[in-house]
């Protein structure tokens, strides 16, 4: 028309506003797959779900800068391991400040600081700093000892320590990878033990090597059958895998106690205290490094279940499956996987882990009877260590020798310092506490927020390519 303006053509030929999408899904992906695969119409709830799945993972997503040093800075950052290594270091700053607090020489020095600042700093850097060098020269290496061979039994100790935190450890991550809150420790370790030790000291006439290998695996079974009464439990009716493992744990104390104060089960002869006898030594784990040191072969065991948990987990069909129902057990479903045999599964493989911890504690630890509290409270340590290595085999591993580390240098620090050793048990809950706020971590340290798949950023020029194919697709239809 002659009276028409190019305004009004402009608005002819501008694009009519997109209609609104879901979420861009890779196809190839198991979300994607799941998409395709569910009807919306036969199950809008389920269809519903899996897109805001979709929208979570897409919010997830962050442009990169163009800068591969900056982009590299931020990815190293994001990740799981800062969060944790920040809270380890607010944990240690919270401990410095109560070392401080309850020292003597610090509050002898504090009503004057106006007067000599400098002596109360002095006094505050001698408690801090002397409480850590104690610390550490009883968990890693004492720096006064005579010889190497005796330097290095601080570190024999904490690894020592540690062997019954990886493998517990292990069993409380991989259930948390699938979902599930494994908070039966206690209860698996002291059913493994039983087994375990029942075996150990009441069959005799077997060698050395097949008497431990029979021990050790009764007590993994034993764990793995424990645990897998709350799996099933939980498969089968819906019960809630925290409430069973709790009454289980209850369940199993008493059953043990029942055990011990009856004479001509597992009571030790002629004694009136509920313990058992000693293991029989075809049936203890044999020193690693000597008989002057504590540490067993029992960490080496722990090794190799880090290992085997980290190819479960990457490396097979299995581990696959555990981690898609841990993501998303409707969606996991829909693509294929029976998801009650996989909860049954995932926890006997964790009680069997936790089991490995219970059976090392009287065939390599407590060799010589134990009683109820052969537990020692590591059922309970071990979702702390797994929440501290974020759930990762190797992340288990360095948290359980962390812990370990605890625990052998606290005494130290006590008897060197006279420092309480309740203030390691304070920087151990703290850690848990900032782990399980990674935003105020983060906030703290500056840390960027996770990301999962980085794209590159759109520049000007990729945009007038798109604009420009975009406007001949236009003149040709």
């Amino acid at each position: 028309m002659s009276g028409e303006t190019p305004q009004d053509r402009a608005q002819d030929r501008a694009p009519e506003p997109a209609q609104e999408q879901g979420p861009d899904v890779d196809p190839d992906s198991r979300l994607g797959e799941a998409l395709e695969q569910v009807d919306a119409t036969a199950e809008p709830g389920l269809a519903e779900e899996l897109e805001q799945e979709a929208a979570r993972e897409q919010a997830a997503v962050v442009e990169e800068s163009g800068q591969r040093w900056r982009d590299a800075l931020r990815r190293a950052t994001s990740g799981g391991w800062a969060v944790a290594l920040g809270a380890i270091v607010l944990a240690v700053l919270a401990g410095s400040i109560l070392i401080v607090v309850t020292d003597e020489k610090v509050q002898a020095a504090a009503p004057y600081f106006f007067a000599r600042p400098a002596d109360t700093l002095a006094a505050v850097g001698q408690a801090v700093g002397g409480a850590y060098s104690a610390l550490f020269q009883g968990a890693v290496y004492n720096f006064g000892a005579d010889t190497f061979a005796q330097g290095i039994k601080p570190l024999t100790q904490t690894l020592a320590n540690a062997t019954p935190l990886i493998a517990a450890g292990l069993g409380v991550a991989l259930a948390f990878r699938a979902g599930l809150f494994n908070i039966g420790g206690q209860g698996q370790m002291l059913m493994a033990a039983t087994a375990a030790g029942w075996i150990g000291f009441g069959v005799t006439g077997l060698p050395f090597p097949l008497h431990l290998l029979i021990a050790l695996v009764a007590g993994v079974a034993a764990g793995a059958l424990w645990a897998g009464i709350a799996g099933l439990l939980k498969a089968r009716t819906g019960a809630h895998e925290v409430i069973v493992t709790i009454m289980l744990n209850y369940v199993a104390f008493y059953l043990l106690s029942y055990l011990l104060s009856t004479p001509g089960l597992m009571q030790a002869p002629g004694s009136a205290y509920p313990k058992t006898p000693p293991m029989q030594d075809s049936a203890v784990l044999p020193s690693l490094l000597g008989s002057e040191y504590n540490l067993d072969w029992g960490f080496v065991l722990a090794l190799l279940a880090v290992v085997g948990v980290w190819w479960l987990l990457n490396r097979s069909s299995t581990g696959f499956a555990f981690r898609a129902v841990g993501e998303n057990p409707k969606a996991a479903r829909v693509a294929g996987i029976d998801v009650p045999r996989t909860t049954v599964l995932v926890m006997l493989v964790a009680g069997g882990l936790v089991g490995l911890a219970g059976a090392q504690q009287v065939l390599g630890t407590v060799t010589s009877g134990f009683s109820t509290d052969i537990d020692a409270g590591i059922g309970f340590d071990a979702i702390t260590v797994a929440l501290l290595g974020g759930s990762s085999p190797w992340g288990v591993l360095g948290a359980g020798i962390l812990f370990g580390g605890f625990k052998a240098g606290g005494s130290a620090m006590q008897a060197a310092e006279g420092i309480p050793i309740e203030i390691v048990l304070v920087v151990q809950s703290l850690i848990v506490l900032f782990i399980a706020a990674p935003p105020l971590v983060r906030a703290v340290f500056r840390l960027p927020q996770p990301e999962r798949t980085p794209r590159r950023r759109e520049s000007r020029r990729d945009r007038r390519r798109a604009a420009g194919a975009q406007g001949a697709g236009e003149g040709q239809a």
